[in-house]
């Protein structure tokens, strides 16, 4: 029954879809209420716009259900993950702010860091700062940066021996 459904539905039938929305919505919900997704609602939700929008991608008409399923949970994983990240910026800036109230020190040891992140090449340096500075995943740096994931991991790990050494050896 489905396949019907998505044949129509990609040649534009947005009733043929909406038959879809109304066979999968439920069970969909429930699994990922089940998943122990709280926000089981909106992430099918946003499943559901997903694959509306990328029906072309399906290769086998007959299964959209687990298609659906696997649309959701990588909205979900997504979700989870930009979650992490936004608590993750608000840890540091909360520790940005920690550091401000002691300027004294902090102003020292900015001007430390900001000396010994000078000391590095432009790339490694641009890889510590949003890494390191800024909670960035490896991956989020690879794709904002163009350059290639291990480069990415091989600039952070070297980048902190470095800047460790310089402010190590300063003190």
């Amino acid at each position: 029954m489905d396949a019907a459904l998505v044949r129509q539905a990609r040649a534009g039938s947005q009733v043929a879809f909406a038959r879809l929305v109304a066979i999968h919505e439920k069970p969909l919900r429930g699994f990922l209420r089940k998943s122990g997704w709280i926000d089981a609602d909106d992430i099918a939700q946003e499943a559901f716009v997903a694959a509306w929008s990328h029906l072309p991608k399906l290769r086998d008409d007959t299964g959209f259900r687990a298609w659906l399923y696997g649309v959701a949970w990588k909205k979900a994983l997504s979700q989870r993950r930009g979650a992490q990240r936004a608590a993750a910026r608000d840890e540091a800036w909360r520790g940005e702010q920690d550091l401000e109230a002691a300027a004294a020190v902090a102003a020292e040891d900015r001007l430390a860091l900001e000396t010994a992140l000078a000391t590095l090449p432009e790339d490694q340096r641009a890889c510590v700062a949003l890494c390191l500075g800024q909670a960035w995943s490896h991956a989020e740096v690879s794709d904002a940066l163009g350059i290639p994931l291990g480069t990415v991991k091989s600039h952070v790990t070297r980048g902190r021996e470095r800047l460790l050494a310089v402010l190590g050896g300063s003190r």
